[in-house]
């Protein structure tokens, strides 16, 4: 590029400046603004959790299940929604899919409001809405709470949780120095807030409903109780769930678990 004629000494300044600053192991995301999502474009920036490809593989299942429903009978939930990637997939590639996306940090709900404002065009194309509601997913279906009126009505939750033990350091500067740590920290195993998510999937779903849950590769169906998969068979909200599966990325690591909401009482 630099040997380019028709690269200005402005054009020149400004590469440099974003290359020293890549050099500085600041996300190639936060220098360009946005990053890309299956077919979307999303806007990112410091505050908010950087979609990764893997999650795409949730984004993939959810539509799936989605798609098995009358047209108008489409209603998804992403908890934990970060840049609402999961949210505006399922909206944007689901005719009347009706998905609420929820986050509880401010400024990550800020961005999600971004990116929900630039694609409403492709929203509304498909017939779709995307409603966000900024609240703790633990307990935002709780009576009273903001998701209420939701519980046993949803088909599809979606949710990329924060899963990362409290005293694991990332190892990439990108992640370490530059990710939010709400987003990626859930306690000393890295499940406490998957736990209560669990509650909260079981008070939303119909029996039948699909919970797609994004974890470790390091807390699929080999982790035993330190797993997503024994969690859903055998942890305390085991009777809420049947048909557990666990599910690999592209790298063919255990990526993100899948289970259908029982037709017995709510834990």
């Amino acid at each position: 590029m630099l040997l380019h004629d028709g690269v200005t000494p402005e054009q020149r300044t400004t590469f440099e400046l974003l290359l020293s600053r890549r050099m500085a192991r600041i996300p190639l995301q936060h220098l360009l603004g946005s990053t890309t999502f299956r077919h979307l474009a999303l806007a990112v920036g410091p505050g908010v959790f950087v979609p990764r490809p893997e999650t795409e593989l949730v984004a993939e299942a959810g539509i799936t299940e989605l798609m098995g429903y009358p047209a108008d009978q489409r209603i998804a939930v992403d908890l934990c929604a970060g840049s609402a990637a999961l949210a505006l997939a399922l909206a944007t590639e689901v005719p009347g899919a009706q998905v609420t996306a929820v986050e509880i940090d401010p400024t990550a709900a800020d961005w999600a409001r971004q990116n929900i404002e630039v694609l409403r065009p492709e929203i509304d194309d498909q017939g779709s809405d995307v409603t966000l509601v900024i609240g703790d997913a633990r307990s935002i279906a709780d009576s009273g709470a903001p998701l209420a009126d939701l519980a046993g009505r949803v088909d599809v939750v979606v949710t990329n949780p924060p899963y990362i033990p409290e005293d694991a350091t990332p190892t990439e500067p990108e992640v370490r120095d530059h990710e939010p740590s709400i987003a990626l920290f859930g306690g000393s195993d890295g499940l406490d807030v998957v736990r209560d998510l669990l509650g909260t999937a079981a008070r939303l779903l119909r029996p039948g409903g699909l919970i797609v849950i994004e974890h470790a590769d390091r807390q699929g169906e080999a982790a035993g109780e330190a797993g997503v998969p024994w969690l859903l068979r055998e942890g305390e909200d085991a009777l809420n769930w049947e048909q557990v599966g666990d599910h690999l990325d592209l790298s063919r690591r255990p990526r993100f678990t899948t289970a259908r909401r029982t037709a017995g009482s709510a834990g």
